[in-house]
């Protein structure tokens, strides 16, 4: 945490006075970063706050001009400026498919399914006659770039065995 004089320039003072006045009482509920910025006299209302270029500033002056909780005397106030997290969002997942063929054994699909999959034999077998009867088979939801890494492999190892299996992604 760093400290910031009041004194830094008066008309960011001003612009911080005008903008905290007018923020109302809004709340903020997240912050990774405090930034303690000490005001000069009429900063604004108690527990207001301010956003600015991605910093939310909050004062509180009505205890301070009161002489309470340690402040610097009549007319002087707190600013306490947060930096608001970054929302992280999911990553978007890929159903990894395999797609039947006239010429591939179904007994390399199931060793497919078990090597690169993590599947056991039932739940392979079952997965190889749901791609022969219907023609597509579902074998894991990944993140793209797990998806896209068991692609790579499957058709890596179908072609090093001479089977002309296909393997894609879709997007869930």
């Amino acid at each position: 945490m760093s400290t910031i004089s009041a004194y830094r320039s008066p008309e960011f003072w001003r612009l911080a006075e005008r903008a905290i006045l007018s923020a109302g009482k809004k709340a903020l509920k997240s912050a990774n970063e405090h930034l303690h910025v000490e005001a000069g006299k009429g900063f604004g209302d108690k527990d207001s706050i301010l956003t600015i270029g991605g910093f939310a500033m909050q004062a509180s002056t009505a205890r301070m001009q009161n002489g309470e909780g340690g402040g610097n005397g009549p007319g002087r106030g707190t600013a306490v400026i947060t930096r608001p997290r970054a929302k992280t969002k999911k990553p978007s997942l890929y159903r990894v498919l395999i797609l039947n063929d006239d010429y591939t054994p179904m007994e390399f699909v199931v060793h497919v399914l078990e090597r690169f999959f993590q599947k056991d034999r039932e739940a392979a077998t079952r997965i190889m006659l749901h791609v022969h009867n219907h023609g597509v088979g579902e074998c894991g939801v990944y993140t793209f770039e797990v998806a896209e890494t068991k692609v790579t492999q499957v058709m890596d190892f179908a072609r090093q065995h001479q089977h002309p299996l296909q393997c894609v992604m879709e997007k869930k």
